[in-house]
Order: structure tokens, then sequence, then C-alpha cells
């Protein structure tokens, strides 16, 4: 596996050992695309939610809901998942039941992010260019959870509107450094929205509750080699502007 690089706060202005460990933390941080067949024990996943519980959010209204497997349960949504995906494959469509619409396109900078992460991904599992036989099966690499032991799937309420989605998102950034710092692997995968009506069965989600997003997770599986690349960061400065006066 190629090295991590990560810039070292040593010498910035205010730099503790807490904004240490959280760049490391960030460093480390990767999607997980390949995992080790043993679970994660019970104590550690509640571990895990527990610090992630301590997301801010909109007026602390915590609107988030996990839904999150184990055992026979990762099986059986594996399988489900797998099932649909494989039959929409098969057909070729592209089946979009989500609770909250995906974004219409992405353009400029956006679609050249989007494009070179999906190479590295490609080169890393040996998907050559116009290889569609082997971008599907990558594809469908999803519905399988990456072989994952555990799946969640996070919710919020429908009333809230943006915000709560807003609030979520912030939780699902604690959760996945919370993961990281416990050694869990973790992948959020948009891709579960695509069958809301399935997962609303599958946990039994009410109808006032708006289905976000999935993850996969697990103890990485370090020599899988969808694991053996990292996507670029741009620099702070193109994300900023600052305004001193």
């Amino acid at each position: 596996m190629p090295s991590i690089k990560r810039e070292k706060l040593d010498g910035f202005a205010g730099a503790t050992p807490a904004s240490e460990a959280l760049a490391e933390l960030l460093a480390e941080r990767f999607s997980c695309r390949g995992y080790r067949p043993e679970p994660v024990p019970h104590e550690t996943i509640a571990a895990m939610l527990a610090i992630a519980q301590q997301s801010p959010s909109w007026c602390n209204t915590q609107p988030w809901q996990v839904h999150v497997t184990e055992g026979a349960a990762t099986e059986r949504l594996r399988e489900a998942m797998f099932a649909r995906a494989s039959a929409d494959m098969a057909a070729g469509r592209m089946t979009s039941e989500t609770d909250l619409p995906f974004p219409a396109n992405y353009t400029g900078v956006y679609k050249e992010r989007q494009r070179e992460v999906a190479w590295q991904l490609y080169e890393a599992v040996g998907v050559t260019y116009g290889d569609r036989v082997g971008s599907a099966r990558q594809t469908l690499e999803n519905f399988r959870l990456f072989d994952a032991p555990h799946a969640l799937v996070i919710t919020t309420e429908k009333s809230i509107g943006t915000y709560g989605v807003l609030d979520c998102g912030i939780f699902l950034g604690t959760l996945v450094l919370a993961a990281q710092s416990l050694g869990i692997g973790m992948i959020p995968q948009a891709a579960f929205a695509n069958y809301c009506p399935l997962l609303r069965d599958f946990f039994g989600i009410p109808d006032n509750r708006a289905i976000i997003c999935g993850a996969s997770f697990g103890w990485p599986d370090r020599d899988h080699p969808a694991n053996s690349f990292r996507s670029h960061r741009a620099d702070s400065d193109d994300s900023v502007a600052w305004v001193s006066a």
C-alpha cells in the first residue's frame, strides 16, 4: 500500500496535540471497499455510535436515526440489495427510488474530481478503459456491501427538511472519524438510496422518515486492491475566500 501523505500542522499558529490527532484521522481515513470477514464486536460499534452522537445539529434536534445490521441481518440485506441491483443491470435499467433527489449532474472541477476518483478505483481493481463488464461488476460491489460484515442506513425526519439532511451529513462526517479512531473501515454509500422502498421494508422505516444514505463497515482488508489508492484533496485555498476589511 502506498504511503499516506498528510500535511502536518507543526509550525501553524494554534496547532495542538488534539488538532494533530484530528488531522491524522482525516488523512488516514479512506473509503474502504474491501473487508475482513470477522465482525466488529457489538460493544465497539456501540462506542462508535456513541462518539458520533456528540455531533452538533440545528437547535440540538439530533434528527438522525441509524439502523445497523449484524450477523444474519447483514447477509439478508446483502442478498436483497444484490439481487435487486443485478436484476436491474441485466434488464438494462437503472432504478432510482430515492426519497431525496440525486444531483442532476456534475460539471467543471466537480466532474473532474468525480472522474479522477473513479479511474483511481478502476485502475486499482484492473478495470481498463472501455471495459463495461468490469465497470458493471465493480458497480455491483456497492450492493454486495463490498463484503463488509455490517451495514447501516441513516434517516431524518421529513418535516425538518433540508436542515435535517444537513445535520445528518454532519453526523455522518463525525461517524466516519469515530470509525477511523477505532480502527474500523467504512464507506458511505449514496447507492443504497436507489432502493428506498426495499430499505423501508427491510428495516421497518416509517413514512415520516427520509432515507438519506447507507454505509458498509467492518475491519478493513489492507491487502484488497480496492483499498490500495487514496483520493486527492484540493488545497484549502481552493475552497476558502478570506474577507479582511
